[in-house]
Formats: structure tokens, C-alpha cells, sequence
């Protein structure tokens, strides 16, 4: 899937280059594309060592160039700044819902096999679904095989890329794809969910019957092989994911996050209600109660299935947008806005405080302006330091509090 790779390293760094799987290693500067030819050669001796028939080895990969463009597009990729608000506002529009709930519709039956077989009932599949490729009309047109042999090449995570392209190879192989329907964006996810190679070849299944795992034309194969992914990384059947709630003016809001998991007895007992006011069931199912705007936006109640969103993606703004995406097609509430007004730092400023924050010795990982574990961990430390509301959301005031210790 799309965001299910994450990009961390530095271009222009010597690194070690390792075969996938194979046991030859070199040391190297990031290559040009002058010893493309050879290493690949190299490669197709490893493949066909792993299993890989020559004669698909040799229509995958005979001919393949290196590709500057895919190694542009690695090297310039842009990072994930939006809040919740920006990003669900545009990824959940009127228009989504209309075309999600039509979906559903008109593939009714299809939906109901799938939760029969794996659990994953339909609007948590076409949540997903639209936001991963607008309902498979976005899949990317890159050649999927060049830009994996390109990144596989490159320096910067080549067992990574490695691993991928000889699952591209066995996807051939199996006869689900030829090599020009591989198409996708440039690190080779491919179809309408966005699968890896890996997973592709791991979790896709031929749902129409027609004897080929399509996940570029079939729409039911697509679906499935969603759902089977989800089943296989702990979903579970007939259980909630994630649900909007109302939240009083005082809470222990050190105890609000994602990572955190309390019982429902424990948000009752602090006046959390549902979003009608109703009072909580006082049982002990545990949920983390996430506020992606902080105490004064939106605020859900994270069940143990929303932890299988975030196995699809780390990005904690894509995950309760797709989760809460996937509420509404369920007949779920709009959103609420909250308790006030919110006003989000820049990227710029969430940078200089996430600089701020590792000077106090915090790892905040890569310092690029975006909100990640590390950082709401480092970010609630200081909140309470302060003696100011912990809900792990960056804040101006918690940015002047930093910049003048």
C-alpha cells in the first residue's frame, strides 16, 4: 500500500547494498545508472536462485533501464503535514459519500460474502478503497518493475525494494499479472488498494471466480484481498472501530491517546458521552480516546480495530479519516467540531518544535513538521511540565513556553 512504506533515510549517504535474500553484499556511494546493467544481471542470477523461472525472469526484467525519474520522485517525496481537519475535509466530501454509498450499494451482495468470509463488513473496505485510489480510477501509470529494479539498485533501501521486486516476479509467475499491466506510482504499489508486491502475493485472492488474482480490473478480487489482508493482521468480525464522542472541559488528558488504552468505565466515570449525550456503557472494553485537533476538536473512542488501521498506515490523520470515512458509510454522525476554536501550528512552526523538543533530548524522529508517536509523546511530557492541558497536540502556547526556557 501507498503510505505503508515509509521513507527515512538520507539520499547521498554510503550505505551497504544487500541482495535480497541472496548473501552478496558491496559497499557503494548511491550509484548512477552506469552500473545499472550489471547489477541487474546480478539480480537475475539471485532470483532464479530463489525460485524464479528464467524464462519469467527473462520477460520481467530483460531490457529494463534505469529510471532518474522514479529516484526523483523517492528523493522529493513530500511529507504528510495536513491536520485532520484539512485532510478529512477534502478526502471525505460530499461527493466521496455519494459515490462510497452507491458502491455499496450496487455491490451489495459481493460485501456481504466478503464479511461472511473474513469479517470486514463493506464500509470499512470502500473507506479505504476511495481513499487508496478513488475507487480504483487513480492506480498510478509507472512501469511497476522498472521502478522497483531502479529503487532496488539505488542505495538508500535496497533490501527493502529488493524483497518487493522478487515478489513481483512470483505475482508473474502465478499468472495473476503479465509485466505491462504492473503499473502504479513510483515504488510499486499496484492495484486499486495499493498492495505491495509482498502482499499482493501473500494476501490477493480470485474472489469473481475467473482463475486470476486481478487487483487492477477486478473490483470483487480487490475487495477480498483487502479484506484478507485486514482479517491477517487481526481484525475483528462484528466489533466497532472507531466512534465520535463528546468530551467535558476537564479531563485527565495525559490518559488521551491513541497508544493508551482504557476502559470504557474509565471515560464514563470522567463524562465522556457519546455524541447524543448519552452516557457510556461502564464495561471494560479498552479504548484510547484520540483527539486529532486536541481537547477543543473532534474526539473518538478508539476500539481495538482501529489499531489494525494503523498496521494499513502509520499516519494517525490518514487512519481516522479512513476510519471515520468508513463510520459514515456505516449511517455514522458528521463530524463534530468540538468545544472551540482550534488554531493548528504551521509546518514551519511544528518543525521548530519539534527541534526544541529533541534539544530537551526527546527523539522525535525526523524533524519534517509532522505529528508522529514520538513526537505527541514528547509533546504531552512537556504539557504537563508546564502545568498546561496533556492532550498531545502541538499549541502556541506551548511552542512560546518552549522558546523561552
Amino acid at each position: 500500500m501507498t503510505r505503508m512504506m515509509q521513507t527515512t533515510a538520507r539520499a547521498g549517504m554510503l550505505c551497504v547494498l544487500l541482495a535480497a535474500n541472496g548473501g552478496l553484499a558491496f559497499a557503494a556511494a548511491c550509484p548512477g545508472p552506469a552500473g545499472f546493467s550489471a547489477w541487474l544481471q546480478k539480480f537475475k542470477q539471485q532470483a532464479i536462485a530463489q525460485g524464479i523461472s528464467p524464462e519469467t525472469v527473462s520477460t520481467a526484467l530483460d531490457g529494463l533501464a534505469y529510471d532518474p525519474a522514479t529516484i526523483a520522485k523517492d528523493r522529493g517525496q513530500g511529507v504528510f503535514a495536513q491536520t485532520f481537519a484539512q485532510f478529512s475535509g477534502r478526502m471525505v466530501s460530499a461527493n466521496r459519500m455519494q459515490m462510497g454509498s452507491a458502491l455499496l450499494k450496487k455491490n451489495a451482495d459481493t460485501f456481504a460474502r466478503i464479511e461472511q468470509e473474513y469479517g470486514v463488513p463493506g464500509p470499512v473496505l470502500v473507506a479505504f478503497w476511495g481513499l487508496e485510489t478513488d475507487f480504483g480510477k487513480v492506480m498510478g501509470n509507472l512501469e511497476t518493475l522498472r521502478s522497483l529494479a531502479t529503487l532496488s539498485y539505488d542505495c538508500r533501501r535496497p533490501q527493502e525494494f529488493q524483497e518487493q521486486l522478487l515478489y513481483a516476479l512470483r505475482v508473474i509467475e502465478r499468472g495473476d499479472l503479465s509485466p505491462p499491466e504492473m503499473r502504479g506510482p513510483a515504488h510499486g504499489e499496484v492495484g486499486q488498494f495499493q498492495f505491495q508486491p509482498k502482499n499482493y502475493f501473500e494476501h490477493a485472492v480470485d474472489f469473481d471466480g475467473d482463475g486470476r488474482r486481478d487487483l487492477i480490473r477486478s473490483a470483487p478480487d480487490s475487495l477480498a484481498s483487502a479484506a484478507n489482508y485486514l482479517q491477517s493482521i487481526g481484525w475483528k468480525a462484528k466489533q466497532p472501530w472507531l466512534e465520535q464522542v463528546r468530551v467535558p472541559a476537564d479531563l485527565p488528558w495525559q490518559e488521551a491517546d491513541v497508544t493508551i488504552k482504557k476502559p470504557l468505565a474509565f471515560w464514563a466515570q470522567h463524562g465522556v458521552t457519546y455524541l447524543n449525550g448519552k452516557t457510556l456503557p461502564a464495561d471494560d472494553v479498552p479504548v484510547g480516546l484520540v483527539l486529532p485537533m486536541g481537547r477543543n476538536g473532534p474526539a473518538f473512542l478508539a476500539y481495538p480495530n482501529f489499531d489494525i488501521y494503523l498496521e494499513w498506515n502509520k499516519s494517525l490523520v490518514y487512519c481516522t479519516t479512513a476510519a471515520y470515512y468508513a463510520t459514515r458509510l456505516a449511517g455514522g454522525p458528521v463530524l463534530s467540531k468540538g468545544n472551540g476554536p482550534i488554531e493548528p501550528l504551521t509546518q514551519a512552526q511544528t518543525k521548530e518544535l519539534q527541534q526544541l523538543l529533541a534539544r530537551q533530548g526527546f527523539d522525535v524522529g525526523k524533524i519534517d513538521g509532522v505529528i508522529g508517536a514520538q513526537t505527541r509523546d514528547a509533546i504531552r511530557t512537556m504539557q504537563v511540565k508546564f502545568g498546561l492541558p496533556a492532550d498531545s497536540y502541538p499549541t502556541a502556547e506551548l511552542l512560546a513556553r518552549m522558546q523561552g526556557q
